[in-house]
């Protein structure tokens, strides 16, 4: 993987993030940009995108906070070496050290998606304690719904032989789907997949390596939730959008009410992209939440 640690990436309203590296204890790497000035937020991604999921509304956060977006192990221009575990407990732990490294002792974090599950695995293995939380749309702590390629694909991983570089592609490209994106998605968001996917699949160290994690992750251990919410003792914006079929708001409404300083809020008319939906809402709700999480 090659990248300039200080190139510039342009965000949606002309401004500038920079790129920056950080560098686990364990020599694995996370990509991050960062802009603005003051406390740092940091906000972790879904799988399947990368950190322009938040893009649309860098802008309007910029204003608010020190911005600080990670690209997931695999994703983007994070570490895509096959000789890491990439296993549930080695990513939640990577993501803790590298949200402490960006974001101080007690962090103000937020994510989406697998981002948001892999966050709250972290704290309720004690590897993270923030100061404050945001959960963006998601599964949580919901099954995953049934997919045949999803099953083929885990199937093929498992049991094939060391594979060429042409075989690790196409099993990974049958698994390797964004989480929160429809089929009908905007044609913007689709740009934003077909970039995300693009790079997520375009070496075959990559591929081998989500082969791995396609073969050995259980999904279902995030269901165990349920049962660690209690732990989260920080104050928590459950931020989710009112029509978003892919992450239900029962889900939300079912963390919320085990969490025991949450706020649940909603944007209307929006799905699981809240950036890209409603960029100025959800800077907007953020902003009020870390200004005074129960002002109304």
């Amino acid at each position: 993987m090659q990248i300039a640690a200080d190139r510039q990436d342009p965000c949606d309203d002309e401004r500038v993030l920079r790129l920056r590296l950080f560098h686990a204890s364990d020599g694995a790497r996370i990509a991050y940009r960062e802009g603005g000035t003051g406390q740092p937020l940091v906000l972790w991604h879904s799988r399947g995108l990368s950190h322009r999921e938040f893009m649309p509304a860098s802008g309007e956060l910029l204003d608010r906070v020190r911005l600080v977006l990670p690209d997931l192990p695999l994703h983007g221009d994070s570490e895509e070496a096959p000789g890491f575990p990439y296993d549930i407990d080695w990513t939640a732990r990577l993501l803790a050290e590298c949200t402490h490294e960006v974001g101080g002792a007690r962090p103000r974090v937020g994510g989406s998606g697998i981002g948001a599950q892999l966050l709250l695995r972290a704290i309720s293995r004690g590897w993270l304690e923030p100061s404050s939380l945001i959960l963006l749309p998601g599964r949580l702590h919901r099954p995953a719904r049934a997919g045949a390629s999803a099953s083929a694909a885990r199937i093929a991983a498992s049991v094939a032989a060391p594979a060429g570089p042409l075989i690790a592609r196409s099993v990974a490209r049958m698994a390797v789907r964004p989480e929160l994106v429809s089929s009908g998605a905007s044609p913007r968001v689709q740009s934003l997949v077909t970039g995300s996917r693009t790079a997520m699949l375009e070496s075959g160290e990559r591929s081998r390596a989500w082969r791995r994690v396609i073969a050995g992750w259980d999904t279902e251990e995030f269901r165990e939730l349920l049962d660690h919410y209690a732990k989260v003792t920080c104050p928590t914006l459950v931020l989710w959008g009112s029509d978003d079929p892919l992450a239900p708001l029962r889900a939300a409404q079912e963390a919320a009410d085990l969490i025991d300083q949450a706020l649940l809020r909603t944007l209307p008319a929006t799905g699981p992209l809240l950036a890209y939906d409603d960029p100025v809402g959800m800077a907007r709700e953020i902003a009020a939440f870390l200004r005074d999480p129960w002002a109304d």
